[in-house]
C-alpha cells in the first residue's frame, strides 16, 4: 500500500466515506499493508470456497472471508497462502481463523484474521462466493475497496 495513506490518514481524509471493521485482527506475513477490490465468501468450518478462489487469478484482489468468528477450524493455511500469491491476491481478511503461522509469516502476503488454530476445515463444497458479509458491524459488499495495515481494516466504495 505504499501509494495509499495509513487507514487512519484515509478515514480522516474520507470521513463518512469509508467504515471500519471494529474486529481486533491480528496480522500475519510479511505485508503490514494491502489493498484491492473485494471478493467475499462466507463459510463455516469449511474452507472449499476459501481454496477455489485462491486458486484462481486474484488480479490484485483481496478475499474477505466470513468465517463466522469460528476458532475452532483454520480456513486459510500455508498452501493456500502460497496459492494466493502465485495467483496475484493482494491479501485475505478472515472472520476465523488459519494455521501454519511460522511459514505465513515468512511469506510476501498480507493476512488478517482473528486468531490460529491447528485443525483443517472439513471439505464438504459449502460456502457461499461474492454475497454481502458483515464483520465487526461493518457490511462488506463484492467490488467494494479494502484497505488493511497494522491499524486495522477499513472499506469504501471506491478506489481511494
Amino acid at each position: 500500500m505504499s501509494e495509499h495513506l495509513p487507514t487512519p490518514d484515509l478515514c480522516d481524509k474520507y470521513e463518512g466515506e469509508v467504515g471500519a471493521i471494529s474486529l481486533q485482527f491480528q496480522h500475519f506475513g510479511q505485508l503490514n499493508s494491502f489493498f484491492g477490490q473485494v471478493v467475499t465468501v462466507k463459510c463455516f468450518e469449511d474452507n472449499s470456497k476459501v481454496k477455489e478462489l485462491l486458486n484462481t487469478p486474484g488480479e490484485g484482489k483481496v478475499l474477505v472471508v466470513d468465517g463466522g468468528g469460528s476458532m475452532s477450524r483454520a480456513l486459510l493455511g500455508d498452501m493456500l497462502a502460497e496459492a494466493a500469491i502465485r495467483n496475484g491476491w493482494s491479501g485475505v481478511v478472515i472472520a476465523g481463523c488459519i494455521r501454519d503461522v511460522q511459514v505465513i509469516n515468512q511469506l510476501e502476503i498480507g493476512v488478517k484474521a482473528l486468531g490460529t488454530h491447528p485443525m483443517k476445515t472439513e471439505k464438504l463444497g459449502v460456502g457461499e462466493v461474492n454475497v454481502p458479509i458483515v464483520l465487526g458491524h461493518q457490511e462488506i459488499l463484492p467490488e467494494q475497496y479494502l484497505y488493511a495495515d497494522l491499524n486495522g481494516v477499513i472499506v469504501s466504495n471506491k478506489l481511494l
